[in-house]
């Protein structure tokens, strides 16, 4: 639903009156305009302006630059996009790191702006379609949380605004506190949960299960130790030096009733619907387990996954492969492929995993990977569990035909990213590197490529990956999956937890687990870090569960593979992975060519812009709540 599509839509319904009323064609109201009054008197138009309130969550998580780069998950390829001003913790108020127009502070308060006027005119709208109204009104509710919960969740407490200002009008706002901004946002959900109830389920439009489950992720984050004011302070120094902690948390009050509620809105949501393939009993095989993870990932629109797996999805962002003629460029339709896959295929390697992501998945037997075992090192891509396969491209994976001009180089179609024995003394780069032939400014620096949401359908090719429909996972059930079993690990209710774990793990094709007390809240946290990878929870939980400082903290490391011919061997005329022709050798590099990661709890919270607190004289800094104030006012 892109502003585009929206402006057609507008387009469509201004000609369908305009023609309707050809004979007052004397009339000499404009009509490249439409007014107010005609909008909330007519359901479709009323309805487009919601649209237009939805176009504010962009493609979703499928940006060129993904939040996964400021994480344990990615690094960013290329320099100079302000990636490192905030992974080496130097964000300031006078210089701030790359931001999202997806939670953006001017774009979600634009955003929130809109929403606000759907509901002040909604409820008094002339159009006869009680039913529309009641559903616009509780979408313009769902979305207005949604936008503020974007907001608390990187900025912390925020002015809250709950009506349209006017040119003249005082929109000087304080900043409501953790509390009061929890509440608000559970409050519009609980409305829109009423509002929605019966409403027909349309692909990327709020509905009653997608407040449900949004409530639910707001009141898991509010039990975090982030939220608690006391915990917070007791794990940081630099949040122990807030005065006002109500901003950021909560000061006092009963944790577990907090987390018995989060566990309770998980719980609902999780009975009101069926994820795809959770009532197992038994691991799948690792085929059909990395078939399964694919298909979610693919949200059911692959050619070639399970379209069951859209059931998955309770709020999404859907893509179309419509082009305009103006520049044939997509309507809606992602370029997560080309941004994101390999040099070889004439992509540009953008957000890239790290060897910290590739080493956190587990054995085929539930055991952790580990470079002191002798077997893992030798062959580390060997016997992993089935989602490694489906969410990261490495040396040797199998994966689509090369592009015709690549082709004679690979015709094995395999990932190069590693550095073989040419037979002649020297060393044949790979394909996919950064000292490839083929577009080497574009290759890896970690040397793995991600998978995850690049459609494996072998005749679409990546570098015109506009073509792909795959929608953004908003919220799919497996979170609240995950959320409900850390809850109840919190609540002391571990034989719950295990078993939603071994659910989410059995579809995988992972055996059962266990474990108990810290072991479990350990693994829990990594079944959450495998199985939502890239879809930016990483970020979030990172600072929630307060363990950033090992996350983004310990730097970037990747893989060097090198590949000797084993003695009596020749090399072949075209290089393909094969382990009885060579043998391989991986090893683990630090990696600062872009960055040089650090961690600062500063951090914890992004700044706000020099600007935005000027505009707004009410609008303190999260820097300027301490105790004892920093003089540098370049400091967070």
């Amino acid at each position: 639903m892109k502003k585009f599509s929206i402006k057609v839509g507008l387009f469509a319904a201004l000609m369908g009156l305009t023609l309707s009323c050809d004979q007052e064609f004397l009339n000499t109201k404009p009509l490249d305009k439409i007014s107010s009054a005609a909008t909330w008197a007519d359901g479709p138009l009323s309805e487009a302006f919601v649209f237009n309130v939805y176009s504010f969550l962009g493609y979703g998580g499928f940006e060129e630059q993904a939040l996964a780069a400021y994480t344990d998950e990615a690094m960013f390829t290329h320099a100079g996009r302000n990636i490192n001003t905030f992974t080496e913790g130097t964000e300031s108020p006078n210089n701030i790191a790359w931001v999202s127009d997806t939670y953006g502070w001017d774009k979600m308060y634009l955003a929130i702006r809109e929403a606000n006027v759907a509901l002040e005119n909604l409820p008094t709208a002339t159009f006869t379609n009680a039913t529309l109204k009641d559903r616009l009104i509780g979408e313009s509710y769902f979305l207005r949380a949604y936008y503020y919960q974007q907001l608390l969740r990187f900025y912390g407490g925020v002015p809250l605004i709950s009506k349209s200002y006017g040119l003249n009008e005082d929109y000087t706002v304080a900043r409501s506190s953790y509390d009061e901004c929890v509440k608000f946002i559970v409050s519009d959900l609980d409305n829109a949960i009423k509002l929605l109830d019966g409403k027909p389920s349309t692909p990327g439009r709020a509905t009653k299960l997608s407040a449900m489950a949004l409530k639910a992720r707001v009141l898991l984050y509010a039990a975090s130790d982030l939220h608690d004011g006391p915990t917070a302070k007791a794990k940081s120094p630099v949040l122990a030096s807030y005065q006002n902690i109500d901003l950021l948390a909560y000061p006092s009050g009963d944790r577990a009733a907090r987390w018995q509620a989060a566990k309770a809105a998980a719980k609902a949501v999780l009975d009101a619907t069926t994820g795809y393939k959770l009532n197992l009993t038994a691991p799948v095989s690792v085929e059909e387990g990395k078939n399964n993870y694919n298909a979610i990932a693919m949200g059911g629109q692959s050619a070639v996954a399970d379209p069951a797996a859209a059931s998955e999805l309770l709020f999404q962002r859907t893509h179309t492969a419509l082009y305009t003629q103006e520049d044939n460029w997509p309507l809606g339709g992602i370029h997560y492929g080309i941004n994101n896959g390999p040099n070889g295929y004439h992509n540009w390697a953008g957000n890239t995993p790290i060897q910290q992501l590739v080493d956190d998945y587990e054995m085929m037997d539930g055991t952790k990977f580990d470079w002191n075992n002798a077997t893992h090192k030798a062959a580390p891509y060997e016997n992993r569990d089935p989602r490694f396969y489906a969410s990261v491209l490495y040396d040797g994976a199998p994966w689509k035909p090369r592009p015709a001009d690549v082709a004679a180089l690979d015709p094995a179609n395999q990932i190069q990213t590693g550095y073989y024995d040419d037979g002649k003394g020297g060393v044949l780069n790979g394909i996919d590197t950064r000292e490839s032939a083929v577009e080497n400014w574009n290759g890896s620096r970690t040397h793995y490529y991600t998978r995850k949401f690049i459609d494996p359908n072998p005749a679409l090719a990546d570098n015109q990956s506009s073509a792909q429909v795959i929608p953004w996972p908003f919220i799919r059930y497996t979170e609240m999956a995950l959320s409900y079993a850390e809850a109840s690990i919190e609540t002391g209710d571990e034989a719950e937890a295990l078993k939603w774990i071994n659910k989410i793990r059995f579809r995988s094709g992972m055996p059962a687990v266990n474990d108990k007390g810290t072991a479990l809240r350990d693994r829990l946290r990594n079944e959450r870090r495998i199985e939502l990878s890239y879809e930016e929870h990483r970020y979030h939980d990172a600072r929630r569960w307060m363990i950033a400082a090992s996350t983004v903290g310990r730097g970037v490391k990747s893989i060097h593979v090198d590949a000797k011919l084993k003695p009596g061997m020749t090399a072949p005329a075209i290089y393909k992975y094969d382990k009885n022709r060579y043998n391989y050798s991986y090893s683990v590099e630090d990696n600062t060519s872009n960055e040089t990661r650090t961690w600062n709890d500063k951090m914890y919270y992004r700044a706000l812009s020099r600007n935005e607190v000027l505009r707004n004289t009410k609008l303190v800094q999260t820097q300027d709540i301490r105790i004892n104030p920093i003089p540098n006012p370049n400091i967070l």
